[in-house]
């Protein structure tokens, strides 16, 4: 509009010159003009894009100064009482975590402040890249958060109230109570079959205790995705964490065809062993007798038992040795944490970070003298470490890991230790004639690992989808489906119980699963890159990384302290060179 008026002008001085100058002089004289204002033009042009762009920077800091004020310290409250109601299991402190929740979705609820990040995103203003990747990331924030808080509230409250159910529920036997680990032991070391049965029933029975209020859970979700314009929660759960359900699920698909003959084979071995091992058919096996609640973890069918070299170790004055010896050291982190078992408390494993700033961070364990719970409490330190050094000068809200599977990926990645032959020469001291006693029996059981809990993620991913994409279906039929599809178990003849409910993951831990997977294939990944590209190694040879303090750093430099600075793939190719790809995984167990 304003050129136009401007070209106007020039033609108007121009027709009063014209009998006054000569056809040449005419020319030039207009030439001259046009571009006299087409500069003035940029020039006003330029100037208020400047006044623009330092209008938005300004608002930009506002927003995260009014932001940072009111989440930081609810963020640390929350946290804070949620580990206090994990160690402690009561319906008081439940409530307690539930009012402090409430108060963290009253500020990322707050429509104003969204409407404020919203225009500054949208402004392609902010040129600073680490100013920018923030305002994505607090953008995907607040969006999921952007309906009625009566309705997050709501869900806050029912979440808790569950959380509170698990943590509390302990397996009858008999008279017996049975904790998580005791049941564990059970279903690993019984021989009989209707104690295994009895068992692995009563601990199902918290399904029916939950099923219920997690549907309603469900549906609440969903409501609140479809409010915002998602297909349902699983939907944009994925697309608030930057990923594209399709690529996803396209991947899943690749993995399903990558692991599934290699499966098939082993399970026929492992129905052998087992059926043997019960004095039953290969037939007659059942779900209890896989040796874990969930066949998420693979059977001893190979001759070697890892347990004996852990019993009467300790766990976590082994743990503490090793990351001091690659430069990562968690002697601040195990102080603050809680590792042992008792009543009322959390029965499985976890990492919080409750103060980013701070770097208050610790772990919830339930440790045991065993394979397993060595490989848990590394896993659960390796998250940890990963909080423990982002880099002070990231803000805030990028003080995070660049995604949920990359955190992942660094516990399984130390977590696989807790079976490598020369991890246990260096730390448990066994002679090199044990471990070249173990070694096969010990690669042949990580793969099989590997395989179990690939087949295992498939269920779950697929469950979870399925069951917001339609929560009103039979999920009992749709869970052992699947089950039966993936991890080729049978379903016991008549069941018909909430068996997914058994799985506190789908309650608390919403499409999350998926992730533990995308872990695996990163943690091989960044396993190749470390032997070859660090210590100049051979891939797929044991390397502990024991006194490698190269390892600590390379991981220090170039993905903890990156934190959420970089989306997760460019993230993933700066480390390595390569986006995320399951060729090293492949490469690693499948062939």
């Amino acid at each position: 509009m304003m050129f136009n008026l401007f070209i106007n002008l020039v033609f108007l001085m121009f027709n009063k010159q014209k009998k006054e100058m000569n056809r040449a002089s005419s020319f030039w004289a207009l030439s001259i003009t046009i571009l006299l204002c087409i500069t003035l033009l940029s020039c006003s042009k330029e100037k208020a894009m400047q006044e623009e762009v330092l209008k938005m920077e300004k608002e930009y800091e506002q927003i995260m100064a009014d932001y940072e004020k009111q989440i930081i310290p609810a963020y640390r409250e929350m946290s804070l009482q949620y580990f206090i109601a994990a160690t402690n299991s009561t319906q008081e402190n439940w409530e307690k975590y539930a009012q402090l929740e409430m108060k963290v979705n009253e500020i990322l609820s707050n429509k104003n402040l969204f409407e404020r990040i919203k225009k500054v995103k949208e402004s392609n203003s902010i040129q600073d890249p680490i100013k920018r990747r923030r305002i994505e990331v607090l953008y995907l924030t607040f969006l999921g958060k952007q309906v009625d808080t009566a309705k997050l509230n709501q869900i806050t409250k029912l979440q808790s109230e569950i959380e509170n159910k698990y943590s509390s529920y302990r397996t009858l036997y008999g008279t017996k109570k049975l904790s998580d680990n005791d049941v564990e032991e059970i279903l690993k070391t019984s021989t009989s079959n209707k104690e295994l049965k009895a068992v692995w029933e009563s601990q199902k029975k918290i399904g029916r205790l939950v099923a219920e209020d997690i549907i309603k859970l469900v549906k609440l979700r969903n409501d609140v995705a479809r409010e915002l314009g998602f297909k349902n929660y699983h939907d944009m759960s994925l697309r608030l964490s930057e990923q594209d359900p399709e690529e996803i699920e396209k991947l899943f698909d690749e993995l399903d065809n990558l692991t599934r003959s290699a499966f098939i084979q082993e399970k026929k071995l492992m129905d052998e062993v087992l059926a043997k091992r019960y004095k039953i058919r290969t037939e007659e096996l059942m779900p209890w007798h896989y040796q874990n609640r969930f066949f998420q973890e693979a059977p001893k069918i190979y001759e070697v038992d890892l347990d004996k070299f852990y019993k009467d170790k300790d766990i976590v004055e082994i743990a503490k040795a090793y990351y001091s010896s690659i430069g990562l050291p968690i002697d601040d982190i195990i102080q603050r944490s809680d590792l042992y078992e008792r009543e009322n408390k959390n029965q499985h494993a976890f990492c919080i970070n409750i103060d980013r700033d701070a770097k208050d961070i610790r772990i919830l364990c339930n440790i045991k003298p065993n394979a397993r719970w060595m490989e848990t409490t590394l896993h659960e330190n390796g998250h940890a470490l990963y909080e423990k050094y982002f880099d002070d000068k990231l803000p805030w809200d990028l003080k995070t890991p660049a995604h949920i599977f990359t955190t992942e990926a660094i516990a399984m990645l130390f977590g696989r230790m807790a079976s490598n032959p020369q991890w246990m020469i260096d730390m448990l001291k066994i002679s090199q004639q044990e471990a070249d006693k173990i070694k096969e029996p010990a690669r042949k059981t990580l793969r099989l690992q590997q395989l179990v809990f690939s087949r295992w993620s498939q269920v779950m991913f697929r469950f979870e989808k399925s069951m917001y994409e339609n929560p009103d279906q039979d999920l009992n039929k749709l869970w052992w489906d699947l089950v039966e599809k993936y991890q080729m178990i049978k379903k016991p003849e008549g069941r018909n119980e909430p068996d997914w409910a058994t799985k506190i993951h789908i309650a608390t831990s919403p499409c999350y699963y998926h992730n533990y997977l995308l872990g695996e294939l990163l943690a091989s990944q960044l396993q190749n890159y470390l032997i070859v590209k660090i210590l100049n190694g051979e891939p797929n040879k044991d390397y502990s990384f024991y006194s490698q303090s190269a390892v600590g750093k390379y991981l220090i430099d170039n993905i903890f302290s990156v934190g959420a600075k970089y989306h997760w793939n460019e993230m993933i190719e700066k480390a390595t060179g390569e986006k995320l790809t399951p060729k090293y995984y492949a490469l690693q167990f499948l062939n």
